[in-house]
């Protein structure tokens, strides 16, 4: 067996994402095109030769790492959302966090490169990563080769059977255009598209309750409302303290 020196690893990057908490991540990449975020890469990796040619790329493959998967440790078989939370598969035929080596990849819309200070930071979009994820690695996205004609995607459905209506209060659709007009982000749109998915762990689907999501430095009140999510408040994260309940 070959041993791998402990340092073979390590992180080149880390991930500041619009998704501070692990509640109201996408399960798939390019499901939610509004969330965004950028990837700063860490000495000595920060040098632009490094990133020379990437920007004619549209998108890029991310090698992460399932950070906060890690103290939980991996299990050989996980219940997939996709099959109601009810059956159990193999846990190489998922996506879940759970892994041996708790190894994640993800392609994502490459949208700029820039340069702050001594800092160098991709900006990307279409993501469903983690604030803070540790990057290991990155590479282009190559269409003819990435993308496979006549793919089979087992028991997970396409996203188009699954999205929800979302409707706002007067109160929260009111909060987004404050915010956006402050800070330039696409807030409703981003919380829309995120809700549209369901985010719901599969156990509580049948549940009425009320949750609490954190996107960006905002927090999210919602609930299921029939057919289609209401969005009941959406306030600075210092405003809301511990007034949202939040589902991990």
């Amino acid at each position: 067996m070959i041993e791998f020196p402990a340092s073979i690893i390590s992180p080149i990057g880390i991930i500041h994402s619009c998704y501070p908490e692990k509640f109201g991540v996408p399960r798939q990449p390019g499901l939610v095109r509004s969330s965004s975020g950028r990837l700063e890469l860490l000495p000595p990796y920060n040098r632009e030769e490094m990133v020379k040619g990437l920007e004619s790329f549209s998108h890029i493959w991310i090698s992460f790492l399932f950070h906060e998967a890690v103290r939980d440790g991996w299990r050989p078989t996980i219940r997939p959302p996709w099959l109601g939370g009810q059956k159990r598969v193999g846990v190489f035929a998922s996506r879940s966090p759970h892994r041996p080596n708790f190894l994640g990849l993800s392609v994502v819309r490459l949208t700029g490169i820039s340069k702050e200070n001594k800092g160098l930071f991709l900006e990307i979009s279409e993501l469903d990563l983690l604030d803070q994820t540790p990057v290991i690695d990155i590479k282009p996205y190559v269409p003819y080769s990435d993308n496979v004609v006549g793919a089979r995607g087992g028991f997970i459905p396409p996203p188009e059977s699954v999205a929800r209506e979302v409707v706002f209060t007067e109160a929260a659709a009111e909060f987004c255009s404050d915010y956006e007009q402050r800070t330039g982000r696409r807030l409703r749109l981003l919380i829309t598209e995120t809700l549209a998915q369901d985010p719901r762990p599969a156990s509580q689907r049948r549940q009425v309750r009320e949750y609490g999501m954190a996107l960006w430095e905002t927090n999210v009140r919602w609930h299921a409302q029939g057919e289609y999510f209401l969005v009941l408040s959406v306030s600075d994260e210092e405003g809301a303290g511990n007034k949202v309940s939040r589902c991990k």
